[in-house]
């Protein structure tokens, strides 16, 4: 194979009819573009995943799919970065609150609803921004951070039917005691509970810059 080093958009091509591209990573630590035939960089690799390229990662020695580990390495060279920082440390906290108890299974389903959902409007988003103004536009983010509390809500109600479950009336069979609560579970809430908090001050910020 050449060892080369691809560049902008050669190293971030996709293989021919946009089929998923296969980078291999050599113990060297090196990544291979096996479409471009090119070496390439976590911010090659960056580049590729903003430009909509699919990929999949394997380790060349032991074939194993190994693309979740880099893509938690390139979220962290971005959070590195002075200014390039998405994730506010409250939220980091919480999240890694969640390793380890019952909650965790459901974590990361929410969490990918939560950005399909912002991903789906935020065309719409910009261009209020651009149309109407700032203030339309934290408007407009204030209706989508409702939205995903109520989609949280919802899902949480699914997944916990016995918290929600509605008063029985008449002859209606009365839903039995839910099991006490676990630690597990204590922890679990409190770290749901600081969730709702912190989308709740992220709105009331919004609503002071709309005033503002």
């Amino acid at each position: 194979m050449a060892d080369t080093q691809g560049t902008g958009a050669e190293a971030a091509g996709s293989s021919a009819g946009g089929e998923r591209v296969v980078i291999k990573k050599y113990a060297n630590r090196r990544l291979y573009n096996t479409a471009s035939s090119s070496y390439v960089t976590l911010e090659h690799l960056s580049e590729m995943v903003k430009q909509g390229v699919d990929f999949v990662v394997y380790d060349a020695k032991t074939n194993e799919d190994i693309t979740r580990t880099v893509l938690t390495q390139i979220i962290f060279e971005e959070e590195s970065q002075e200014g390039q920082s998405l994730l506010p440390i409250q939220f980091l906290r919480q999240l890694i609150s969640f390793y380890g108890n019952s909650m965790q299974a459901f974590v990361p389903s929410y969490l990918e609803m939560s950005l399909a959902s912002f991903t789906q409007q935020q065309e719409r988003l910009r261009n209020q921004f651009a149309t109407f103004g700032q203030g339309a536009g934290i408007g407009a983010y204030e209706e989508q951070i409702r939205q995903n509390l109520q989609l949280f809500d919802r899902a949480m109600k699914m997944f916990s039917p016995f918290a929600y479950a509605p008063p029985a009336r008449g002859d209606e069979p009365v839903a039995p005691a839910p099991p006490p609560a676990t630690k597990a579970d204590t922890q679990s809430d409190e770290a749901l509970t600081l969730l709702r908090k912190q989308m709740a001050e992220m709105q009331a910020q919004l609503d002071k810059l709309a005033k503002g």
